[in-house]
Formats: C-alpha cells, sequence, structure tokens
C-alpha cells in the first residue's frame, strides 16, 4: 500500500481505528475474532493502528495489543489519553498524572513504547502549552515517537506546536462533516502536521448501505448520531446518489469514492475507518488503490457545493447514549 507521512511517522495511506471492537457499534465480535481480524489488516497493508485508554475502559488497548504482538516493531501505533482538571493542579501534578496514564497504557498495550500519543480531546481547562511540554519529555526519553491532539482549534494547535511540534491532529472529517477545512487542514500543511480522519465515512453512512429500517441497539453511537435520524436519512439520499454514481463509474464502491476523495485532498491526510468484517475491511484498503483524476476529483467538489449535508456527529449528543434505553 501506498505510505504517506505524518510528519516523521512513516504510515499506510489507509490507517485502522479499532474502537468499535470494544464499543460505540454495537455487539463486538468475539475476541480470537478482532485479533484476526487486525492481523488480516497489516497482511492487507495496514500498518497504522488507533486505539485509545478510554475505549472499553482500557480492554481496547489490550486488544489492540495482543493483536499487534507479533509484528509490533512492523507497525505504528497510536493511543490516547485524557487529563482532568483534578489531575493538574499543578505543573508537576499534570506531569505525574499523564506518566501514570501512558504508564497503564504501555502495560496494557505489551509495549515499552507508543508512537503516536494523542490528546483525546483538548482540556480547556489546563494550557495547551502544559500538555505539550510533557509530550516533549516523553519524546526525549523515547516512551513516545510523537503527540497529537483531538478535535483541537487553530489557536490550540499553533500554541501547543510552539512548545513541542506536533506529529498529528485526529479530529473527525468525511465529505459529510467539512469544518476543518476552513482552517485547521491548511495550519497543518503550513506546519507540516499530519491530520488523521476519524469517522471518515461518517459512522458508517457513506457506504451506502443505511436505510430507514435499520435499527440500531445498546451502546451503538447512530442512536443519538442526528444523520441517522429517519428525516436525515431522506434528506442526504442525494449525496449517496452522488458517491454511488461515481462509484459506478470507476468500478469501486461508495465508501471506496469517500475515502479516495480525501486521499486526493492532501497527501498528509490518512483516514483510520473502522470494520468489523474482512470484507469492509478489504473495501476500506482498497480505497488507497482508488485514484481520482483531477477532473472527478473537482466534478464531485462542484458538486458537492449544491448539496446540503443534514444532521452531524457531535460529542454532546453521544453523551445522551448513556441515558438512552
Amino acid at each position: 500500500m501506498e505510505k504517506r507521512k505524518l510528519r516523521d511517522l512513516e504510515v499506510s495511506a489507509v490507517g485502522f481505528g479499532a474502537m468499535g471492537f470494544s464499543h460505540g457499534y454495537g455487539p463486538a465480535p468475539e475476541k480470537n475474532e478482532a485479533i484476526k481480524l487486525m492481523r488480516q489488516a497489516f497482511d492487507l497493508g495496514c500498518t497504522f493502528f488507533d486505539t485509545a485508554e478510554g475505549y472499553g475502559n482500557g480492554e481496547n488497548e489490550r486488544l489492540v495489543g495482543e493483536a499487534l504482538k507479533p509484528i509490533r516493531n512492523q507497525v505504528v501505533l497510536a493511543t490516547k489519553f485524557r487529563v482532568s482538571n483534578e489531575e493538574a493542579h499543578s505543573k508537576e501534578q499534570l506531569e505525574k498524572s499523564i506518566r501514570n496514564h501512558i504508564e497503564a497504557s504501555l502495560k496494557r498495550l505489551g509495549t515499552d513504547y507508543i508512537d503516536l500519543y494523542y490528546q483525546h480531546r483538548i482540556n480547556k481547562d489546563i494550557p495547551v502549552e502544559d500538555i505539550a511540554y510533557v509530550m516533549g519529555k516523553l519524546i526525549k526519553e523515547g516512551i513516545i515517537l510523537g503527540w497529537g491532539q483531538s478535535q483541537s482549534t487553530v489557536d490550540e494547535i499553533r500554541r501547543a506546536h510552539a512548545v513541542t511540534p506536533l506529529t498529528a491532529i485526529q479530529s473527525e472529517y468525511s465529505i459529510m462533516e467539512r469544518m476543518f477545512e476552513r482552517d485547521v487542514i491548511p495550519l497543518c500543511k503550513e506546519l507540516r502536521i499530519g491530520f488523521v480522519p476519524f469517522s471518515p465515512l461518517a459512522s458508517g453512512f457513506l457506504s451506502g448501505k443505511v436505510s430507514v429500517d435499520t435499527h440500531y441497539v445498546g451502546d451503538d453511537v447512530r442512536r443519538v448520531i442526528t444523520r441517522f435520524d429517519k428525516e436525515n436519512i431522506h434528506a442526504n439520499q442525494p449525496l449517496l446518489d452522488l458517491i454511488t454514481s461515481f462509484a459506478e463509474e470507476k468500478g469501486a464502491t461508495p465508501a471506496q469514492i469517500s475515502l479516495a476523495w480525501m486521499l486526493h485532498k492532501k497527501d498528509f491526510i490518512v483516514p483510520i475507518p473502522g470494520s468489523r468484517k474482512i470484507e469492509r475491511i478489504k473495501e476500506n484498503l482498497g480505497a488507497a488503490k482508488v485514484i481520482l483524476t483531477k477532473e472527478e476529483f473537482e466534478q464531485i467538489e462542484l458538486q458537492l457545493a449544491k448539496i446540503k449535508i443534514h444532521g452531524n456527529r457531535t460529542d454532546e449528543d453521544i453523551a445522551k447514549l448513556r441515558f438512552k434505553k
């Protein structure tokens, strides 16, 4: 598979988001099946795997660590941490707290270093400069090779980057959610920071397989993401018609066109779709081989400009899932 650079980290052009193996999308596959799927993704050319301490309360890190153990030095492993106000009453306490987080992640992952360590959302009460300073120390010690932020603003990126250069920004980005095109992605280009889209297929909406009759249960976030409201599924049909039309012309799938579109955008963009079936994994990774011509890309952009997107995905909506029966 084509390789790309997240600053100094070389990764496959399409990565793998492992969250769904633990929570977020309804019943997860059995452990051995999940491990098998991640190893198959590697065999298909994927060398970039993403997890977080918060996915399944640490269980996702354990799962990813076990899956990647035989190939640890052949892959780039990313995980994430969160720090609360209670953990940051002073700079000294903040550093101690972050070190506690990373030591726990290293143990769960079964490794002695992490390639890419993200702050999993910005805590507005903790200066990003203080976080960046600790990341710099961890990099010097070889505990992490690079660091990043998630869903951060231009101001937060600039301030943190001035202390310790950022490797990547991981934020939501897809044909259905393009808010970071205005300022964050251009800034990443300026500062040579990689951009890693999560939900690059809009939580599966862009697969073209969602219908008003699809029923979601349990901890499936699609129960509260508004683009999956029945009226919005109907309203967004013009978008699906567009990508389906291009998919038919290219001998590809709607999901592959959606990923190929963002891969064409910038060479430092590396999406991390997640899937729990080998057919979908092959499809997603295969998007790296779907090359849009300049004319095809411009035609997609022209048509997208005429389409209004209905519904979105927000952290606030997802938080409502805890209270949903």
